[in-house]
């Protein structure tokens, strides 16, 4: 059964890591896994929050982006360093926000999860976690642009969520991450961004 790196990037969100962290460190998968956190030099309380946690959880580890450089992508960046840090076959890109439905999420993945696809993209629906597979991450560039692109004021309801391609987490093959991230925060032209919703909306 396939192991899991959880990679998720955090700023100021030492409420958040107190309230949702322990849903993704208290999974119920005996295969095992690891939730790597990336600090991007908070200012609140978020340090102090992960190094509790650290002893407690083993399977939890943090690691640390510096100070802020203009001329990078702070987002992804942070999930390279992640990424650096994986050592399990799968690495899975989610944000402390988009927290698992229930303890048996990482089980119910491992179960659904086909060799022969190198990406999935995951939605948390009230039915349970619903998944889109890709054989080659290429196939999922459309989406993972379009998303990332609008990720901080894109559409946050539930309904239409799948169809707009808005996915609560990306499982791809370790080997493969890195042609994911290549996609995050990529320059869409408006022809190119028309012709990826429309064919979201009509797939």
């Amino acid at each position: 059964m396939s192991k899991f790196s959880v990679v998720m990037t955090v700023y100021d969100n030492a409420t958040e890591l107190e309230e949702h962290l322990k849903d993704f460190l208290t999974q119920d998968f005996q295969e095992g896994y690891e939730v790597i956190v990336v600090d991007e030099s908070s200012s609140d309380n978020t340090d102090n929050v992960l190094k509790l946690n650290m002893q407690q959880y083993p399977q939890l580890y943090k690691t640390f982006l510096p100070k802020p450089n203009r001329n990078v992508s702070r987002r992804k960046l942070a999930l390279t360093i992640g990424v650096k840090a994986a050592k399990n076959e799968w690495v899975i890109f989610t944000d402390i926000h988009f927290y698992p439905p229930s303890q048996t999420w990482l089980a119910e993945l491992a179960e659904a999860l086909d060799s022969a696809n190198d990406l999935y993209l995951g939605y948390f629906t009230k039915n349970g976690t619903q998944l889109k597979e890709y054989m080659s991450v290429g196939e999922a560039g459309n989406v993972i642009m379009k998303t990332e692109r609008l990720k901080a004021d894109g559409h946050k309801g539930k309904r239409m969520r799948v169809r707009r391609g808005k996915y609560d987490f990306i499982a791809v093959k370790r080997d493969k991450a890195h042609d994911a991230l290549a996609f995050f925060e990529k320059r869409i032209g408006f022809c190119q961004l028309l012709g990826m919703r429309l064919g979201m909306m009509l797939g």
